[in-house]
């Protein structure tokens, strides 16, 4: 963690590979909020315990998940950001597994936790096509308006596949890194 001010935002990283072009994207994005003054953290979701929902309606019925794993402690970190930076690669039209199973854990959390925070995309995509991203940015563009959530930016890195490959794309860097600057400027308004 890092950052002179109050504001905190955190990348969540959802691809199951280290030092790949989801983190390189979500780092460069964390990079131009700490410039920002923000505060900064990363959560590798591949490296905690995030089980699948059971659509059981535990969460409901008893007022807590029923899985005993490591989301509701992340559910608690998430609460003290403001930003969310989620990152995922495109895997057959759609978000990685890690992530995925963490969305679906959204139903049992306490959506105040949702409300009013802002989103930066962080996609990754091994075509060169970015409609191969539109069920992925469908899919955050409604959760987003479900949850009253705003998303401030989507950093798609088109021909992106090989590990690492996004280093190359300067622009898109570039932007991650104006992307997190922006987000945390403007949130830093509004809190005035």
């Amino acid at each position: 963690m890092d950052g002179t001010n109050h504001m905190r935002i955190m990348g969540i990283v959802g691809s199951p590979r280290r030092g790949g072009n989801t983190e390189i994207l979500v780092d460069e994005i964390l990079a131009g909020a700490a410039e920002a003054g923000a505060g900064t953290e990363k959560i590798i979701l591949n490296e905690l315990n995030i089980l699948s929902c059971q659509a059981c309606d535990g969460c409901k019925d008893g007022g807590k998940c029923v899985q005993e794993d490591d989301m509701s402690e992340l559910l608690e970190k998430m609460e003290r950001c403001r930003i969310w930076v989620l990152g995922t690669p495109v895997y057959w039209w759609g978000p990685s597994a890690q992530l995925k199973a963490f969305i679906d854990r959204w139903y049992g959390a306490n959506q105040a936790i949702f409300k009013g925070r802002t989103i930066i995309l962080a996609i990754p995509l091994g075509s060169g096509n970015k409609k191969t991203a539109q069920h992925v940015v469908g899919m955050f563009n409604d959760i987003a308006d479900y949850l009253g959530m705003n998303i401030a930016a989507t950093v798609l890195a088109l021909g992106a596949h090989k590990l690492g490959a996004v280093g190359k794309h300067a622009s898109v860097l570039t932007n991650a890194r104006q992307a997190g600057k922006q987000a945390v400027d403007r949130a830093s308004w509004v809190q005035e």
